[in-house]
């Protein structure tokens, strides 16, 4: 099986994605364990050396670091820390973004920047290999001192505590650590900070929905392509000249992919009535382009993140420096989360007006794309539905990251709230799914009326293999069914 190394170099965004949707077994390079073994003696070179205050690891946290702890306390303080910050609450997070805060996390402890040990490390690799999947709450985090409650939950059972997911069944940790006899980790100094201080909520649900955006960018010129020719469009708008005169990348690579869907259409070539389309179709370039920009732009600041050291003191052993900053403070993160969800909202918002289009009664379609309209409401309802997702979407793209909230008794003044702005966009990511199913759902039920007329061999093979899923609609059925099964049609899709 191949498998993907957590080592302090660069890895971009899309290796992480394909090592979660892979399967790949992690392991720790050799780099990577002497650099968090050189980064852990150093501390205790220090700590043994002198009893100046160092944040964290002999001292309290947050509004408490005045309050200095004993050397024989130090270890005792990283476990209190770790059960005080478990606080969670609302749903659980989805396995697929523990799996990636998992993999993260010990992605960036692996720069030796965090006085980690070697074993603590390994054992959050050990849980991701044999699928022990730690209980982490959607609710807690100010993405501001990192994402401290949701990494206590997915420490929480590193000591024998807290709750896991292994084999489909919900056991305390300890249960966990004795079914795979593994042994509890016993923190040192510093650790339980390391482990708690960091942006891997954050980052989890961005890796995780930046990939899905783009696969989303890809699948919504493919059913717009099908719903321009189900509407008897015209291929005008994605002339190469008129890209070259506005050159925004998205909309140029958005009108080279649909020139690419419908080359060789005999509908899209035919002569047409009619001199122009409405906005949904006209301006797919500019309005699904904008959105590849955004997604590329969050991309970018994903792949930064997920390449950097932001738990808190940090450690520079080379140059005998502690730093006490902020790199846990997810102000980027939350801004680019919620960049991205406006961006995908807008997506689904040109999406839904295209099945509007398609089920209103134009271009010789029937009305409501059925037989016996009055008798059958055919696809009324579907544009209904996708409408309602379409306004929660733009509720849910309000931004969290204009909000903050004082916290720790004034010594944390400026939060992010990154991580409510994380929750929210992976909300929009499913909803978008769901919009462009209802809209190849009825872009494909509205091309049968083009008939006999052919489509392009990209458009015809991909309508043949959803036809093996989702029938033609002759009279009303019970819809929602197949509403469903369009949903994962779209999410097999490469």
């Amino acid at each position: 099986m191949k498998e993907f190394t957590i080592k302090p170099v660069r890895n971009s965004l899309d290796e992480v994605a394909d090592a979660i949707n892979s399967h790949q077994k992690l392991t720790l390079s050799a780099d990577g364990v002497k650099r968090i073994n050189d980064c852990r003696s150093y501390l205790d070179k220090k700590l043994a050396a002198s009893n100046s205050p160092i944040y964290g690891v002999n001292t309290g946290f947050g509004a408490l670091y005045k309050k200095k702890i004993s050397k024989n306390n130090l270890k005792k303080l990283q476990e209190n820390l770790v059960k005080s910050h478990a606080c969670g609450m609302g749903a659980e997070v989805p396995t697929e973004i523990v799996r990636l805060m998992l993999l993260l996390k010990a992605k960036s402890l692996s720069y030796g920047n965090s006085a980690i040990q070697p074993e603590t490390v390994e054992r959050l690799i050990d849980f991701y290999n044999n699928g022990i999947f730690p209980v982490v709450y959607e609710q807690g985090s100010l993405g501001a001192s990192g994402d401290l409650s949701p990494l206590a939950h997915l420490c929480l059972p590193l000591i024998g505590l807290g709750e896991v997911n292994l084999d489909g069944k919900k056991v305390a940790g300890s249960t966990a650590l004795r079914k795979l006899k593994l042994k509890q980790v016993e923190l040192a100094s510093k650790e339980g900070l390391a482990l708690l201080n960091g942006t891997q909520f954050m980052q989890a649900y961005g890796v995780w929905s930046v990939s899905h955006s783009e696969k989303l960018f890809r699948l919504a010129n493919l059913v717009a392509s099908v719903s321009l020719e189900a509407f008897d469009g015209r291929i005008e708008p994605f002339h190469p000249k008129i890209q070259e005169v506005r050159p925004h990348a998205g909309q140029i690579e958005t009108a080279r992919q649909m020139r690419e869907n419908l080359a060789g259409s005999e509908i899209i070539f035919h002569p047409k009535q009619h001199v122009q389309d409405p906005y949904s179709f006209r301006c797919i370039p500019q309005v699904h382009g904008a959105t590849y920009d955004t997604i590329q732009y969050v991309k970018s600041v994903f792949e930064t993140e997920i390449n950097s050291v932001t738990d808190n003191p940090t450690l520079f052993p080379d140059d005998d420096l502690l730093i006490s900053a902020g790199n846990f403070h997810g102000q980027p993160l939350a801004l680019g989360l919620d960049f991205l969800a406006i961006a995908l909202s807008e997506l689904g918002n040109i999406s839904e007006r295209r099945t509007y289009q398609l089920v209103s009664g134009l271009r010789g379609l029937p009305p409501f794309l059925v037989a016996n309209p009055g008798l059958n409401s055919g696809f009324m309802i579907p544009q209904y539905t996708a409408a309602g997702i379409v306004s929660q979407n733009k509720q849910l793209s309000t931004p969290a990251s204009v909000d903050s909230i004082t916290s720790s008794a004034g010594q944390e003044d400026h939060v992010s709230m990154g991580a409510n702005a994380a929750t929210k966009c992976y909300r929009v990511v499913e909803n978008i799914y769901s919009i462009l199913a209802i809209e190849l759902y009825t872009a494909a039920q509205a091309l049968e009326f083009q008939r006999p007329k052919k489509s392009s061999p990209v458009v015809e093979k991909f309508i043949t293999t959803y036809r093996k899923e989702v029938a033609f609609v002759k009279e009303d059925i019970t819809m929602y069914n197949e509403m469903q099964k369009t949903v994962k049609f779209l999410k097999k899709m490469h």
